[in-house]
């Protein structure tokens, strides 16, 4: 009979918007930073996301509102280094539920050791808008250029950061993270090594506690994806908004830029947005019209947007 204990962690990716920065919660811990996390309690918690709301709101005393669940990351060792939590054993198994939570705002969290970091101080390579990021032709393509001595790392190099032809897909981040996690150019793949030496290695982002990115990396790639099919973005938005507001919400999070008229026609088209009576205060420009999200935006079956993204 085995020895090992399965346990259920459960990890929160919380995001929100801090003007043209998508920011997720992070909590530091003694070995690192890391999403908020803990195990789940059967004896305490009635529901995965009762636990959940509680782990967050202990670590960073932060409001947790529209929450999903992201995805179920049991691989064996993917814990290495264990992400620490109580009552739990070395032998132990750990199966961690992600959760996906948007905010409407950056609510600064009430305890010192949590704060909102933009996410791409985790991955810098994603944010193409303004244009192609130089840490990813002057470092990474290089580098794995080297790395992709066969065939099928060459296909999967190219299809992960679009070489030769291939189309940028900004769903894949985890793709593009799991390559280089592949390829030992990120400091976790040093770190469960055991080489210490470049386990704090900032170069390629912020390295996070456990497998913390590779779960941060599926929840932006899938936001950027349900995108196009649910008009999730509004849950992130204040109430009123100029048009201008959701624009930039939209590229902050998708890391490209859009094309501005194709992008308003889409809005308007589609009918995800109303406009109101109020205008936002001058600048000393023309004020501009404030909207809200459409009642049909908000209904729970409702289609995405269309983003027309500008050629660069």
């Amino acid at each position: 009979m085995s020895e090992h204990r399965l346990v259920i962690g459960l990890n929160a990716v919380l995001a929100a918007l801090e003007g043209p920065s998508p920011c997720v919660l992070c909590v530091e811990r003694s070995v690192g930073w890391a999403l908020p996390f803990g195990a789940f309690d059967p004896g305490a918690h009635r529901t995965f996301e009762i636990g959940l709301r509680q782990f967050v709101e202990l670590q960073a005393d932060v409001p947790l509102g529209y929450v999903e669940q992201l995805y179920t990351f049991g691989d064996m060792g993917r814990e290495a280094p264990r992400a620490v939590m109580r009552d739990t054993e070395p032998s132990d198994r750990v199966v961690s539920v992600g959760y996906l939570g948007l905010a409407p705002e950056c609510v600064p969290p009430a305890i010192d050791r949590a704060q909102w970091v933009d996410w791409y101080t985790y991955f810098p390579w994603e944010d193409w808008r303004d244009g192609a990021p130089s840490i990813l032709t002057d470092d990474i393509l290089p580098k794995l250029d080297v790395w992709a001595d066969s065939e099928d790392r060459r296909a999967r190099l190219r299809a992960s950061f679009a070489l030769e032809g291939v189309p940028w897909e900004e769903e894949r981040v985890l793709d593009r993270y799991e390559l280089l996690y592949e390829a030992g150019l990120v400091p976790e793949e040093a770190r469960d090594r055991g080489e210490t030496a470049r386990a704090t290695d900032e170069s390629l982002g912020r390295p996070m506690l456990s497998d913390h990115r590779r779960i941060l990396a599926t929840a932006i790639g899938r936001l950027r994806g349900k995108l196009r099919y649910r008009p999730i973005l509004f849950q992130m938005m204040p109430e009123h908004f100029t048009l201008t507001d959701l624009q930039l919400a939209v590229e902050a999070i998708l890391g490209f830029r859009l094309h501005k008229q194709n992008f308003r026609r889409s809005l308007e088209s589609a009918g995800l947005v109303e406009k109101t009576d109020i205008v936002a205060a001058s600048t000393g420009g023309r004020p501009a019209a404030l909207y809200r999200a459409s009642a049909l935006a908000l209904e729970k079956h409702s289609l995405g947007m269309t983003l027309p993204r500008m050629r660069q």
